[in-house]
């Protein structure tokens, strides 16, 4: 809790109430409120990046209490776990730094926490505070049903004659009841992964930022023990009811975090190349048209689970604290 200082405080507090109106804001446009919502860890990740953890603390702290005043404390309490809680324990985690010499590295430099443990802890931090906000509001795949039938309705009135057999309908709410937990944890990460990204990058334009630029395409990777996590989660997609609905949120998060691997892979495979480019174009465009070009991304993503650690030169650091790797 170093740098607990009055410009820290009033960083944290501007922060918390910025993303409490973010998250406010959500219920007006609703088109966008995914948007706004994973928006509004923006703020929290830029204090906590430029201004160390106890801004970040504080802003969490304020964001929660501005939406309870504002909403409900019920409302509060799900953009604090989905959220706001996240993106302060990433900026906490991205602060995080040792001396080198305990990993047998230079006595000189100081070892940053690894961005592939980052990485995997969004991942977790994504799925655990999922169950919890499905705990809270009873999800039990519902939702998928009724989607299903909106769309079946959708589908009479364009065609009267159609009239699907029971046992397929039944078989596509299935279907729909693990596919839409998979979608929300993986879009989930991206979205907040790619705040932390633009945070990072508002911080050291700043000035502020403590830890040192990082070749994305060479250090974004998730870590070894994931890819066990994501087994695991693949079968209890198979399990049927509670545990298939958590096996497919589990899919969808750590896969989420293989895929952005994988895309960090092509980055660095294709450097140099004459093909990159076009390359790139095919790839992130046919991951937006088709299911397959996203497994074979994520497929890349899981052969590759190195970890790569970040050294600067040692120093006086407001923020510098031991971790364990």
């Amino acid at each position: 809790m170093q740098n607990l200082n009055w410009t820290s405080i009033a960083i944290g507090l501007i922060a918390g109430v910025t993303a409490a109106l973010l998250s406010l804001s959500a219920n007006v446009q609703s088109a966008l409120a995914i948007f706004f919502f994973a928006g509004s860890a923006l703020p929290i990740l830029i204090a906590g990046l430029g201004w160390g953890n106890a801004s970040a603390l504080i802003a969490v702290i304020a964001g929660g209490a501005v939406a309870a005043a504002m909403a409900s404390s019920h409302f509060a309490l799900l953009i604090v776990i989905i959220t706001l809680i996240p993106a302060g324990w990433l900026s906490n985690l991205a602060n995080l730094a040792r001396p080198a010499s305990e990993l047998g590295g230079p006595k000189d430099a100081l070892a940053w926490y690894p961005l592939s443990n980052i990485l995997t802890h969004l991942a977790v931090m994504v799925t655990l505070g999922m169950i919890a906000v499905g705990a809270i509001i009873g999800y039990s795949g519902a939702l998928a049903d009724q989607m299903v039938d909106l769309m079946l309705q959708a589908l009479r009135q364009q065609e009267p004659l159609y009239n699907p057999d029971p046992a397929a309908v039944a078989q596509m709410k299935a279907i729909f009841g693990v596919a839409l937990p998979l979608v929300q944890g993986a879009l989930w990460v991206l979205l907040l992964f790619a705040a932390y990204y633009i945070a990072t990058a508002i911080v050291r334009l700043s000035g502020k930022g403590l830890r040192p630029r990082e070749d994305m395409p060479t250090v974004l990777r998730m870590h070894r023990n994931a890819v066990f996590v994501f087994l695991a989660g693949l079968l209890l997609c198979f399990a049927g009811g509670v545990p298939a609905i958590i096996g497919a949120l589990v899919c969808g998060t750590f896969g989420a975090g293989f895929v952005l691997s994988g895309f960090a892979i092509l980055h660095q495979r294709s450097r140099g190349k004459a093909w990159r480019l076009p390359a790139l174009w095919l790839a992130y465009g046919s991951v937006l048209l088709f299911a397959l070009p996203v497994l074979l991304i994520l497929v890349l993503g899981l052969t590759d689970t190195r970890r790569t650690i970040a050294l600067t030169p040692a120093g006086p650091k407001p923020e510098t604290k031991s971790n364990n790797n």
